[in-house]
């Protein structure tokens, strides 16, 4: 098994030159947690599959406030940050590491090209659009119609299985605040009103969850 085989599913639906073309275009990089790989004004990167780590697909408000999108965890494939090659695309996403990040970078110009050649690489490439535009949508009726404290239950569920269930976030309210794409004050705020209810105990910089079935009630209508 080459080193992308177990990425695309089309891999041997491709000829051997296509498959050495993909493989020649595909680079291994890595970034620092926190270093940001696209910024969705400027560029078109390429695609970004990730072999381990996680980053995170997030948009930028007029007002300066940040919402994540989506996560990509391993073997997960960014296609936004090669939003040249999709036209229908009219928002600016940014990409940033989540966590210290091992990932290929696949030229956009290569992979357009192999789309035009193959209506395996054009049909998958269009599945996995249409499920990050699911992502997008489920996001926007979230912001739109559920209330902020079952969404930041939801986050704080979210957060407590990435680090295996020890129930201790250590997230500032400022970062938790950027990923609903709130301002800190009511997030701040938010919190008091959950440790009141004995659901988390707030500390400099830590949440510890209290009460885990007391938020997942309250999380129940933004939970996917």
């Amino acid at each position: 098994m080459t080193a992308l085989e177990k990425y695309f599913p089309f891999w041997k639906q491709l000829s051997d030159s296509q498959q050495q073309r993909l493989s020649q275009a595909a680079v291994e990089r890595r970034a620092a947690k926190g270093t940001l790989l696209h910024n969705g004004t400027a560029g078109c990167e390429g695609l970004l599959i990730v072999q381990s780590g996680r980053l995170r697909a997030f948009l930028f408000s007029d007002e300066g406030r940040e919402i994540t999108l989506y996560r990509l965890f391993e073997r997960d494939i960014c296609l936004f940050s090669a939003s040249c090659m999709i036209r229908s695309i009219q928002f600016d996403i940014s990409v940033e590491a989540e966590e210290d990040t091992v990932f290929y970078q696949i030229s956009a110009q290569i992979y357009a090209q192999l789309m035009k050649e193959s209506a395996a690489v054009a049909n998958y490439t269009n599945e996995l659009t249409a499920a990050r535009f699911s992502d997008v949508m489920w996001l926007l009726d979230q912001v739109l119609y559920k209330r902020l404290d079952s969404r930041l239950a939801a986050f704080l569920l979210e957060e407590n299985h990435l680090n295996n269930g020890e129930g201790k976030l250590t997230l500032t309210h400022e970062e938790i605040a950027r990923h609903l794409g709130s301002a800190r004050e009511v997030i701040t705020r938010m919190l008091k009103y959950f440790q009141a209810e004995g659901l988390v105990t707030l500390s400099r910089g830590t949440v510890l969850i209290s009460d885990i079935k007391g938020l997942a009630a309250l999380a129940e209508d933004s939970l996917k």
